[in-house]
Formats: C-alpha cells, structure tokens, sequence
C-alpha cells in the first residue's frame, strides 16, 4: 500500500514501476495519515468520514498488506499552505481542518532557522512523512500486524524536479535508492 498525495506530479505507479493490480494507493492533500479516532458516538458514524483511515484498514485486515509505504513529496503545496497558513486554511473548512494534522511535525522540527524559506518547506515535508508514520502505530490494527512482523512501514520522499526517490533507513534517515 502507498498513501501519497493528490498532486498529479507524483504518481506512485510510475514512481514504483507498478503495474495495474500491483499497488493499493490511497491519496489525499499532504499525503497525512491522521491519527485512530474511532467515533465515539453513532453520530459521528456519519459527520467524521475518514477516507484514509478506512482504506487503511481495509489494506490491513481485508488484503492483509505486507507494507505501507508514506510518500512525501518536493514541493508540496499542502505543507507550503500549511507553512504559510494562508487562505483557505481556514477553521470552517475542509482542508484547514486537514492541515491541521501537520502541526506535530512543524512543532517537532521548531521555528525557522536560517535555512529560509525552501529549507524549511524541505524539513516539514519530511518531518510529515515522520509524523504520518507516527500516526499509523495508533491504528491498533496496524500495531498488531506490525508487532507480528506481518506488516512493516516505509517513509518515501520523492524529489519532483529531480526525479530522485529517497526511502527511510532504519535509523530514520532519508537515503537514495540504490540501483
């Protein structure tokens, strides 16, 4: 399984080299992951959908996926919204409520540095990638399976312009793929 992000950029397919029937992908702005938040009423059966988390869980207990890989992206204009917290980051819409999810990671990661502008959208986009893998070990469906060793997770981040993928080491660093 991938979950990526929607910007047409950034195809899993063709990043992969898949074929048709060889990757589940879920997609969405930022290529978050939230948090396990079941419903606590039976209203919000209905009023919270959570489209990533349903297909997680339909990877995970139906198709019984062997691994789910985070892919981050260069250039992100979900983490560029989110940095700039310009319109329509909103509290009454969707998606401010979506990137909203984001603030662990730039908490994480602390206030711009020296590094200007580029080089802090380069850290979120990583630092989000880091978080969403954080967030999947809430899911207790994906913790089991994980502590079973039938499930592992990966971190992906690919550069747009260059074309280059880099994937998460054990230590937590992002590394070019060999070969």
């Amino acid at each position: 399984m991938v979950i990526g992000c929607v910007d047409s950029r950034v195809s899993p397919e063709v990043i992969f080299d898949a074929a048709p029937g060889e990757l589940l992908v879920a997609r969405n702005v930022a290529n978050l992951v939230p948090a396990y938040e079941p419903p606590s009423t039976p209203e919000q059966d209905i009023s919270h959908q959570h489209g990533t988390s349903a297909a997680l869980e339909f990877a995970v207990r139906a198709l019984r996926v062997q691994h789910i890989v985070v892919l981050g992206h260069a250039f992100c204009g979900g983490i560029k919204a989110f940095a700039s917290d310009d319109a329509p980051l909103s509290s009454s819409d969707f998606i401010g409520r979506w990137m909203r999810q984001i603030e662990p990671a730039a908490e994480a990661i602390g206030p711009r540095a020296d590094e200007g502008e580029e080089g802090y959208l380069r850290k979120l986009e990583f630092a989000s990638v880091e978080l969403s893998l954080r967030n999947l070990m809430t899911f207790p469906f994906v913790r089991k399976a994980v502590e079973a060793g039938g499930l592992t997770l990966h971190g992906a981040y690919f550069g747009v312009a260059s074309g280059r993928l880099l994937v998460r080491n054990e230590r937590g660093v992002f590394e070019p793929v060999s070969g």
